[in-house]
């Protein structure tokens, strides 16, 4: 893994070496006063609310007119009388007319005047009272902005990029979406963070991802790193459709009428392949971690099974390899908001964050644990670095087990081969509930039962060779905790939790925007395993990644399978285990034939990260009595919902 860069570095020595000789100077009392904290201050009821059109540069729907972004405000006024300018904490979204946002699918509302009169969510109630202005940016295409959504193609980022730019004094904005009035940004200072989840989110990785000036922080949760990978992973189709079909979803009806052209490119340039075409490149924000100069908090569910963990992985170690200053929250839930599951801690993390990264007050914040993790439903720990320090992949490799089709997993190479056939008509949760017994569907191999607690940090493969008796083939593989636990249900319908009717206050309120939200509780479930770490791929994808090709049946092939990233801890007494398998129902689309795989065990294996390595692996292994294995079916969750196609921000 890329070397780590410590997430307590924060400000150019120069900085730091002068803030540190202006404290000598000051005396205590004038060094007690600087602040450490915004207060809520201004008033909400009286703030600014006001809407700018600001132009992209673009004519995505060939008009003849460079499109305009509608962006909506809301802005303490009493700084704006006193001439003192704010920083901007901003949400871009195709969300705030088609599909709302938040656990409770809030959209935009407007007063009289065309001005926004509700905001969703609570950013607006909470921070502008604080001295921040808000802004919520409808993209090209969606709602009262001109264009085209493009899905996280250069309109989608260009949508968010020209308002930061306008911010900052390089872009025009009107104060209407056809007049030549201008639009000044001079009530701010510039210092702008974005945050948003699922597709907000990722427009936020986008813009980071340019480089642009002005963006000081972003906050993705649940977000996208490469959109391909939303649709694909090496080749395997996890959807049944393309980026057409969630563009046509969220376009304005204006937009559905005019983009008739951007449709046809989505379908072009996506080929159900799983090839990687230009549409992907333009798409794939990881190649461009180096450009990214914000600081980056990232949020996301370990169960995500719509915005997946493969995400957070290679967007993580690309951030790390370029030195970019970084936090991380990873929860037990699916495509939940951290608003959702750790409410209160939630709203002063980010309270802090934000003072820290675009006020510049020294709270402490970037002094603390890089990470925090879930490892039970409302249990949470930290890890002052992540993956932690010490963590390095130990190479697992499957074997024949003294029963026939129960295999086991260790150091030592293995022998022999283990043979399954794809049955589309079953899943993960089928696979791990037959763990220990022989079952035609699966290839499946297991430690002994642990002596000690064995953690894994970070991104795992599995290199798998086998031989195919069909032209195509779909392969998953899976890590499996063996043993009971009571967990999240993140797959249930609230993915992990359960809206309550109470409700609790954020902020401040008017008639039109309230910030008080439904509470919410865990959801669990209680089982007898857990999945920790999937990944999928085509075998037609075995010579490389970016394109695939026919098997010739009988012949054997190597691919190596990317899986999700992951923080879990597999108790002492538990059992960890690799399963090796065709399609994996509601997770990945089945290939066209119906194939027989026999493995080749002495050329498989899987590359997991320990705390600890190897090492760790071995202590946790080695005295433990062998395990009699019990045909009796493990319980887990139910299977994975029909997977989604919309990465919403709503549940």
């Amino acid at each position: 893994m890329p070397k780590r860069t410590r997430f307590t570095t924060w400000r150019p020595l120069a900085t730091a070496a002068t803030a540190a000789l202006v404290a000598t100077l000051l005396t205590p009392a004038a060094a007690d006063a600087a602040p450490r904290e915004s207060r809520p201050v201004h008033s909400y009821d009286n703030a600014i609310r006001e809407a700018v059109w600001v132009d992209t540069g673009l004519d995505g729907d060939r008009d003849g007119k460079a499109d305009r972004v509608a962006v909506d405000i809301v802005r303490p006024r009493e700084p704006a009388r006193q001439g003192r300018k704010v920083p901007v904490i901003m949400d871009a979204s195709p969300y705030y007319s088609c599909c709302g946002r938040g656990n409770e699918s809030q959209k935009k509302t407007y007063d009289a005047n065309g001005d926004v009169n509700q905001m969703p969510l609570y950013y607006d109630n909470y921070f502008v009272p604080r001295g921040y202005a808000f802004v919520g940016v409808d993209l090209a295409g969606t709602n009262r902005s001109d264009g085209c959504v493009d899905v996280g193609g250069r309109s989608d980022i260009q949508s968010a990029k020209a308002v930061v730019d306008w911010l900052n004094g390089r872009a025009k904005a009107y104060t209407t979406r056809t007049g030549t009035t201008r639009a000044k940004a001079a009530w701010t200072n510039g210092k702008t963070g974005m945050i948003g989840k699922s597709w907000d989110g990722t427009i936020a990785n986008g813009v980071a991802a340019t480089g642009v000036e002005g963006l000081k922080t972003i906050v993705p949760i649940s977000a996208i790193s490469s959109w391909y990978d939303y649709y694909f992973q090496q080749g395997a189709p996890l959807y049944d459709s393309g980026p057409e079909w969630l563009s046509d979803y969220v376009n304005s009806p204006d937009a559905r009428a005019k983009c008739a052209a951007v449709q046809r490119k989505l379908v072009d340039g996506a080929p159900r392949t799983g090839d990687w075409t230009p549409l992907w490149t333009e798409r794939d924000y990881e190649r461009a971690a180096r450009k990214v100069k914000a600081s980056v908090f990232l949020v996301h569910g370990m169960q995500d099974l719509n915005v997946r963990m493969k995400h957070v992985g290679q967007w993580w170690d690309a951030l790390a390899k370029n030195g970019v200053e970084r936090k991380i929250w990873l929860s037990q839930t699916g495509h939940v908001d951290p608003f959702d599951f750790r409410r209160a801690t939630w709203v002063e993390t980010l309270h802090r964050w934000f003072d820290h990264e675009l006020k510049g007050y020294d709270n402490g914040i970037d002094r603390e644990p890089m990470a925090d993790i879930e490892r039970a439903p409302d249990r949470w720990t930290t890890s002052k670095s992540w993956p932690p320090s010490g963590t390095r992949a130990a190479t697992l490799r499957p074997d024949r087990g003294a029963q026939a089709g129960v295999g086991t997993l260790g150091l030592h190479r293995g022998h022999g081969t283990a043979t399954f056939t794809d049955d589309p008509k079953l899943s993960e949760t089928d696979w791990a509930a037959q763990i220990d017994k022989p079952t035609p569907e699966k290839a499946g191999f297991v430690t002994r039962p642990l002596t000690r607690d064995l953690r894994l940090s970070g991104s795992s493969e599995v290199t798998v060779t086998a031989t195919p008796s069909t032209p195509t083939a779909h392969l998953s593989a899976v890590l499996v905790d063996i043993g009971p636990a009571t967990i999240r249900d993140y797959a249930d319908a609230g993915e992990g939790i359960t809206t309550l009717t109470d409700r609790t206050c954020w902020g401040a309120s008017t008639a039109g925007d309230s910030s008080c939200f439904k509470e919410t509780k865990a959801k669990t479930a209680g089982v007898d395993y857990t999945i920790v770490s999937r990944g999928w791929a085509d075998l037609g994808n075995h010579a490389s990644d970016l394109t695939g090709g026919p098997l010739t049946p009988g012949k054997r092939y190597t691919i190596t399978l990317d899986l999700a990233a992951t923080d879990h801890v597999v108790p002492k007494g538990h059992r960890l285990a690799l399963i090796v398998a065709g399609t994996d129902k509601g997770l990945i689309d089945p290939p066209a034939d119906r194939p027989e795989l026999t493995v080749d065990l002495s050329r498989t294996s899987a590359r997991v990260p320990f705390v600890g390595g190897a090492a760790a692996f071995t202590r946790a292994t080695t005295g433990a009595a062998s395990a009699t294995p019990d045909a009796t079916p493990l319980d887990g969750v139910r299977d994975p919902r029909t997977a989604h196609r919309v990465p919403e921000g709503s549940q």
